[in-house]
């Protein structure tokens, strides 16, 4: 693309977008230009569009425990927060389980609509940052794409975050660390919730609060 068309185009990326849709010369006759910049255009507004909406959108949450994944929810996509959440329930199977989801990472590996819609259940599996069988005493520690989990602590279990090297420590009698705090979730689905928001960056316009349940 030449120096006028790259003019004519809003920016590099919609320029790569043009030559995608079959401009590689310098031939294209005005209006079929214009016609293809705005199809380029729209195209990418419905991409972000599609990428703003969220999976709690729309739906009647009616117990806390999905509502305080809602509110958070935003914020975890962003980046602006990771939530680590700590889920105790039992599974298909009666067994009692447990273990620490990271949130961020799990509501960008999959669809969190059925969990809103209370289709699905959100329980630890093995790939989460913790997970632990109480009958088969299966135990599990898997990094995430936001935390590495330390075992070897005498202070128990902690979550190094990848993006401010912060700890977070988990243990209930002891503070959660610099830019983090620990909520605790009543919720009439699940036998015992925790959750923990750790600010990874904050937003340039304004500062970030812990959300509240």
């Amino acid at each position: 693309m030449n120096k006028r068309g790259r003019l004519l185009a809003t920016g590099q990326d919609l320029a790569r977008q043009l030559v995608e849709l079959g401009h590689k010369g310098s031939s294209l006759e005005r209006e079929e230009f214009e016609t293809r910049k705005a199809a380029a255009e729209a195209s990418r507004l419905a991409s972000r569009s599609q990428q703003k909406k969220l999976a709690n959108a729309g739906k009647e949450l009616k117990d806390n425990f999905l509502r305080a994944l809602a509110e958070r929810e935003e914020a975890n996509r962003s980046g602006e927060i990771t939530s680590i959440i700590f889920i105790r329930d039992r599974n298909s199977h009666g067994q009692e389980i447990s273990g620490y989801v990271d949130y961020s990472h799990r509501l960008k590996s999959e669809d969190f609509e059925p969990y809103f819609n209370g289709k699905k259940r959100l329980l630890p599996r093995t790939t989460d940052l913790s997970f632990y069988n109480w009958e088969t005493q299966v135990a599990k520690y898997n990094a995430s794409s936001n935390y590495e989990v330390i075992t070897e602590n005498q202070s128990g279990l902690l979550f190094k975050n990848n993006d401010d090297r912060k700890i977070l420590n988990v243990d209930p009698e002891a503070s959660p660390g610099d830019s983090s705090v620990r909520i605790p979730v009543l919720s009439d689905l699940y036998v015992h919730v925790v959750i923990y928001d750790h600010i990874a960056r904050k937003p340039a316009t304004s500062s970030c609060a812990p959300l509240s349940n």
